[in-house]
């Protein structure tokens, strides 16, 4: 095996730390597709495969997966990944696992063959029980101990609703003849051939049953629900010991040694360590999450308070908010109004727009997400005239991303209290290529916005939780000091100018949920 060298020939920084060699196969399990990625010992990505899916829709508000498709993706995207890098299990130090969260999988303990489909994160079927839940006046105790607000996001419902509709499941589970997990446990389960029941705390953090002050699943929470706790997988660390791959899957036994949710995940790519530090991924949605120590701050602002990540025992806190649209708006304008061609052409019309013309959309297609959660509001745009045309709505478009990024910012801000200390942006996802949007991004927010130089930071996370755990990459201090910046985006906007122009957004918004 060569040296891991950098790009300018020299010997990597991992190497010349003095840490072991190879390679790091990182699963990154998602919503539409699996994808598995190799990552060489200096870090740096050497192949990957991705395969999508199935989606099932069985119902209006249903969204589903066949937990044998996540499961065949998972072991072809891994072969194929490993045969495009000319490696062999022998060559692989450890596995890392990141997936989809909250998605909910019930299998049979014996047989590992699941006894419903895939639940997943996006599905709406327990709204019901969920309001029931409120009603009865749980939310505040369900909120103090797992952080989360009570909605069908969240695994537990789901899980509470696969046990009273499948025959014979309740009895079944209290008999000790089911298991429950989210995605990387169902993955865990099935690559160990059943030796290992185990999820990660960020996971567990997710799910609605878990306290995440005390580390421990909730008995007050799983006995309201009826949820049997010997369902539950064990909790451990984000980079621990999850057991080794049976030799059948890949040739040879390889260790698992590190998982987290895939926001978390993110996070852990980014490097951020520190509290004040915060990452924001865009995809179809976007995802910020704040670094806030080890304090866990309850939100006053309808934010969620979870485990960033956990290392030696020890959880890291976040605040967390999400966007329901962020890169849909782009694909909005492609597909629904087809005044694009290409995702990519928005920054060039951007650029492009009348600067006299304020007009203002706001893309709450599907509600509005944090801070006001919102569901039943939708879209509207405002300052329209007759000479508005596609450049100014792919301007508008591409600046409600901002805005409701500001938004999260400053409920963040306010949540965290930490007076004097300005929160860093690090920006990661499909829309963070446009530079127009990310300029955007740092004047309205009044701050600098960085663009990391690798953007595959979900898998990257993964991969360094695996490969920290084995002895091949730096520890958390070595391996923040090597996050580079590709892009740094300082505002340049005058402060009037911004304020004028989020006090419109705010407007906007509020007449949106008027209407």
């Amino acid at each position: 095996m060569s040296l891991p060298r950098t790009v300018d020939g020299g010997i990597s920084a991992t190497y010349a730390l003095g840490l072991q060699m190879g390679y790091i196969l990182a699963i990154d399990q998602g919503t539409t597709s699996t994808r598995c990625m190799i990552f060489d010992s200096a870090m740096a990505i050497v192949a990957s495969d991705q395969q999508e899916f199935a989606q099932h829709f069985p119902q209006s508000g249903w969204v589903e997966h066949n937990p044998k498709d996540l499961w065949d993706t998972t072991l072809a995207t891994c072969r194929g990944a490993m045969k495009r890098a000319g490696v062999t299990a022998a060559d692989i130090t450890a596995i890392g696992i990141t997936n989809q969260r909250e998605t909910t999988v019930v299998w049979d303990k014996a047989t590992g063959e699941p006894i419903y489909n895939a639940i997943v994160w996006q599905d709406r079927r327990t709204a019901d029980l969920c309001r029931d839940l409120r009603d009865a006046g749980h939310e505040q105790m369900i909120t103090e101990r797992t952080g989360l607000r009570i909605d069908p996001y969240f695994s537990s419902t789901k899980l509470s609703w696969v046990l009273d509709h499948v025959d014979g499941a309740r009895d079944r589970a209290a008999n000790g003849e089911l298991l429950f997990g989210t995605v990387d446990s169902y993955l865990i389960w099935k690559l160990t051939g059943g030796a290992v029941h185990a999820t990660d705390a960020t996971n567990a953090a997710r799910t609605m049953l878990y306290d995440i002050r005390k580390g421990r699943w909730s008995k007050t929470i799983c006995d309201l629900l009826t949820i049997p706790m010997q369902m539950l997988p064990e909790v451990k660390d984000c980079a621990a010991d999850f057991g080794q791959t049976q030799a059948e899957h890949f040739g040879a036994p390889i260790p698992i040694c590190g998982v987290a949710g895939d926001q978390q995940a993110a996070t852990v790519g980014q490097a951020c360590f520190k509290p004040g530090m915060m990452k924001s991924t865009y995809g179809t949605g976007c995802f910020a999450l704040l670094n806030t120590g080890d304090t866990p701050v309850t939100s006053e602002n309808r934010l969620l308070t979870t485990i960033a990540y956990q290392l030696d025992g020890k959880p890291t806190f976040a605040l967390e908010g999400s966007i329901f649209v962020a890169g849909a708006v782009v694909q909005w304008l492609r597909d629904g109004l087809q005044v694009i061609g290409d995702a990519a052409e928005t920054q060039a019309l951007a650029l492009q727009a009348d600067p006299n013309q304020n007009v203002v959309l706001v893309p709450a297609f599907v509600g509005l997400g944090a801070p006001y959660w919102n569901a039943e509001c939708r879209g509207a745009a405002f300052g329209l005239t007759r000479s508005t045309g596609p450049a100014e709505l792919a301007k508008a478009a591409l600046e409600s991303v901002g805005y409701q990024t500001r938004d999260l910012l400053d409920a963040m801000s306010a949540d965290w209290q930490a007076s004097g200390v300005q929160p860093t942006l690090r920006v990661d996802g499909g829309m963070s290529e446009s530079n127009w949007a990310m300029q955007f991004l740092a004047d309205i927010i009044g701050a600098p916005v960085d663009r990391p130089e690798i953007r595959e930071t979900t898998a990257l996370g993964a991969a360094w939780l695996a490969g920290m755990h084995a002895g091949i990459y730096p520890d958390q201090a070595a391996f923040a000091a090597q996050w580079a910046c590709e892009t740094e985006f300082a505002p340049n906007m005058a402060d009037a100018a911004r304020q004028d122009k989020y006090a419109s957004w705010k407007k906007a918004v509020q007449a949106t949920m008027n209407f």
